[in-house]
């Protein structure tokens, strides 16, 4: 195979990241014009949201296993190329005004996303390796700057009045492009050498290990912050401050770009200070950000509460993936158990929240999420770096 560096294999993982944000943020910051378009209330939003959840938390636990038998290269081709059928199948769904269709979509589009995901962590967590510097954040502000893009270009077509489903075919387009291409820079795949007396764990045996569930739980609580803005931020800003759809895109466009930035600076507070005291500071800036979103009085201030939540809620989810993958021969399985555990947050929270926003109201129903922040925040010291010793290194 030809030799990679691991600079160029970082500069496709970024533009991978990136595609994966733009593509999740041409759904999330629209879904208020789902909502429309279908008739449909929030709690039945919801239920329709929970399809995509249900379809990730199926090819999250596999996607190790996927991972270890394909590469992760072809792995992250295989979940773009679903994720786009899913995409295609929404689009037409919505111009057919079919529920039962829009969920099929959904359910291919998660899967797809998952696997993707998975993947792309890995790849990142082994160019991390090689640059022996902590870069994941950089990785994951990929994802939050293409989110940035894919939601301006919502806020900008919903303004237009550009329909959802042209949008979606367009996006679909792009992604089978770019996952064909990029992942031809990344680095080789190869057996890592577990340390001695350590055979390589299945991923039910990952299951079983304190620390890898201890990670999770902090992924938990740092995914369903984020996550909750990616599906509610547009609707609560909607309906509980009575402003428009554009707006709404826009609030969600703040909430992002504030995490984007952070998760380019967070690198290197990483690498000074640790990460159970970044992380500590990032959740405290998350919950304070969520709470004042939720209870100001007007859009302006609530701008400020998602610049802090954005803030808040930049570096959990990168940092509990490099910690997952500390040891690359225990990689695969853990960073797909910790992935599996956050998106439960991730992608099933946010329905979770629309059940209770038919009773309290979107907007209020987001407190809801700063009680998981508080137990997560138990958890951080599990995430200290582990000891272990470099892996065997092929020349190229």
């Amino acid at each position: 195979m030809t030799a990679v560096n691991p600079r160029a294999a970082a500069r496709a993982t970024f533009l991978i990241f990136g595609l994966n944000g733009m593509v999740f943020a041409s759904w999330a910051a629209r879904i208020p014009a789902v909502t429309a378009t279908l008739g449909l209330s929030s709690g039945e939003m919801g239920a329709l949201l929970l399809v995509t959840a249900v379809g990730s938390l199926i090819s999250l636990p596999l996607s190790g296993t996927v991972v270890a038998r394909i590469g992760t290269a072809h792995a992250v081709r295989a979940g773009g190329l679903l994720a786009a059928v899913g995409g295609v199948s929404i689009a037409l769904s919505l111009l057919a005004v079919s529920v039962p269709g829009v969920a099929a979509g959904l359910f291919l589009f998660g899967a797809g996303v998952g696997l993707w995901d998975v993947s792309q962590n890995l790849e990142g967590a082994e160019v991390e390796r090689r640059l022996r510097r902590t870069v994941m954040p950089q990785f994951h502000a990929g994802f939050s700057g293409g989110a940035f893009v894919g939601a301006m270009i919502g806020a900008g077509l919903a303004k237009l009045d550009v329909g959802l489903p042209v949008h979606l075919l367009a996006i679909a387009g792009i992604v089978v492009v770019l996952v064909l291409v990029a992942p031809r820079y990344f680095l080789p795949d190869r057996p890592h050498a577990p340390a001695a007396g350590s055979p390589q764990p299945r991923g039910a045996t990952a299951w079983r290990e304190g620390r890898t569930l201890l990670i999770g739980l902090v992924v938990l609580g740092a995914a369903l912050t984020e996550g909750a803005a990616n599906d509610w931020l547009a609707k609560a800003t909607v309906d509980g401050l009575h402003a428009t759809q554009a707006v709404g895109a826009l609030m969600f466009a703040v909430f992002v770009a504030s995490m984007t930035a952070f998760r380019f600076v967070g690198a290197r507070f990483i690498d000074r200070y640790g990460r159970v005291l970044v992380l500590r500071a990032s959740l405290g800036a998350a919950l304070a950000g969520l709470v004042a979103f939720v209870l100001v009085p007007n859009v302006w201030l609530a701008a400020v509460g998602a610049v802090l939540w954005g803030a808040g809620a930049a570096l959990g989810f990168p940092v509990g993936m490099s910690a997952a993958a500390d040891d690359p021969a225990r990689a695969a399985a853990r960073v797909s158990v910790v992935s599996t555990i956050g998106y439960t947050a991730f992608l099933a929270g946010p329905p979770v929240l629309g059940f209770i926003g038919d009773h309290v109201g979107v907007r209020n129903a987001l407190l809801a999420v700063g009680v998981v922040i508080v137990a997560s925040l138990v958890t951080i010291p599990a995430a200290r770096p582990l000891p272990v010793p470099e892996p065997a290194v092929h020349s190229d």
